[in-house]
């Protein structure tokens, strides 16, 4: 790692996590240059979804590069976006009778965040957004305004202004509908909150602790939203692309969003690639009013058009749900196991994790896990969360391969920490 710690900069993060440089990756698999293997449930922190270097895709995206494709297009209009664009409006939006134009913006989920933020202020003339306490949304200036975590939003240097901050679901506790107060603020010309332009929300806050909303309150938001004619904005970069379960994770909630963000696992191999889906009557901006030189990354639309066929059909949606439920269970036999190690169980879908006591502890188990072969990470305002993100499309095998290194782990921590007696002791 002599190389890295040499002339990279400070900030590198992930190389420190997993202190190792990886040569090779396939399916839930990854090895290190000497060729020890790990298992992979980090997945590029959720834009890895189908897994590293799914075959179809690969051959896609060589057989498109070996014949001159068309790699760097700007926004011009090119057969790999044409082809991309047919099969989104196909398989995805027609089927869920959704009209929302796509909007190229950049190819990050921070692109995305941007561009909403800019068409929300737009369209109302209003500036406030109203976001949530634990948010992630990005870390150039205005979605790291919409960010929750202390340190990320210290290295702005700038005041992040613009932005109304309300307690998400849970927050206050189970038993407390946390939108009482936006309600009431709304309803009060003396609560200091003017009329939002938009609200932005997670359905499940993944840096921010495997939060996940209850269904009955996206929909109570929504329904606020309609009724002040606030604009939402649903940030699905994480939670999208079948991570909960559904493409999109507002389904189940029956949520018809103003503007949706996609990135992460929307160019399918990993290739970096977002959309901002607009509805209709939203989509003002002047032609070229919002631009970037890689909003068009060809290679992407080529490999993100294949990871289509998974939603061609509901047979992935159906396993994501069943491997959900073998995990939901290995996890809360360890929460049952280790209670004085692991204080609840989070997530949704296959976006879930286990909560500890403290960051130092959840730290301690992600070191130990990827001592013995397994990738995860941590998150959470104290990084308190071990998170789990296996890809979507894993094989039964790996997936119990991984589990079982995760509470090796975990039982190994409690040990040293003197945390190990199992419930029924």
């Amino acid at each position: 790692m002599t190389v890295f710690e040499e002339l990279e900069s400070n900030v590198r993060s992930y190389s420190r996590s997993f202190p190792k440089v990886f040569g090779k990756a396939k399916g839930h698999r990854i090895w290190d240059k000497d060729g020890t293997e790990y298992v992979d449930f980090f997945a590029g922190a959720g834009a890895l979804n189908y897994g590293h270097n799914p075959e179809a895709m690969k051959a896609a995206l060589i057989d498109y590069i070996s014949r001159d494709g068309v790699a760097h297009g700007l926004d011009m209009a090119t057969e790999a976006k044409e082809t991309f664009l047919e099969r989104f409006s196909r398989i995805i939006l027609e089927p869920r009778n959704m009209t929302h134009k796509v909007l190229f913006p950049g190819p990050t989920g921070t692109n995305t965040v941007e561009s909403a933020l800019k068409l929300a202020r737009l369209i109302t003339g209003r500036e406030n957004v109203v976001a949530f306490t634990n948010a992630f949304h990005g870390m150039t200036l205005g979605a790291l305004s919409l960010t929750g975590n202390a340190m990320k939003r210290e290295g702005a240097g700038v005041s992040l202004d613009g932005v109304f901050r309300l307690p998400y679901d849970g927050y206050m506790g189970e038993d407390v509908d946390t939108l009482d107060l936006f309600e009431t603020m709304l309803g009060d010309s003396g609560s200091g909150l003017g009329l939002p332009a938009a609200v932005i929300v997670e359905t499940v806050q993944g840096e921010g602790g495997i939060n996940a909303a209850s269904f009955e309150w996206l929909k109570r938001l929504e329904t606020l939203c309609r009724e002040w004619k606030i604009l939402l904005i649903i940030d699905d970069i994480q939670a999208g692309c079948g991570r909960t379960g559904s493409f999109f994770s507002f389904e189940p909630a029956g949520l018809d969003p103003d503007i949706i963000c996609l990135s992460k696992s929307i160019g399918g191999y990993g290739l970096p690639m977002a959309l901002t889906l607009v509805k209709p009557e939203h989509d003002v901006f002047k032609p070229g009013q919002h631009n970037g030189t890689f909003r068009g990354n060809n290679l992407a639309f080529v490999t993100a058009s294949v990871a289509l066929d998974y939603w061609a059909d509901d047979t992935l949606e159906k396993e994501i749900a069943e491997k959900s439920k073998a995990v939901f269970d290995a996890l809360e036999k360890m929460a049952r196991d280790f209670p004085k190690m692991v204080t609840r169980v989070k997530g949704r879908g296959l976006m879930c994790g286990i909560e500890m006591e403290s960051g130092e502890l959840s730290g301690a188990v992600a070191r130990e896990a990827f001592k013995r072969g397994l990738l995860v990470e941590t998150s959470g305002s104290d990084d308190q969360v071990v998170k789990l993100f296996p890809p979507i499309t894993i094989e039964a095998e790996g997936l119990k391969k991984g589990l079982g290194i995760l509470k090796d782990a975990v039982e190994a921590v409690a040990v040293r920490a003197g945390l190990a007696a199992k419930a029924a002791a």
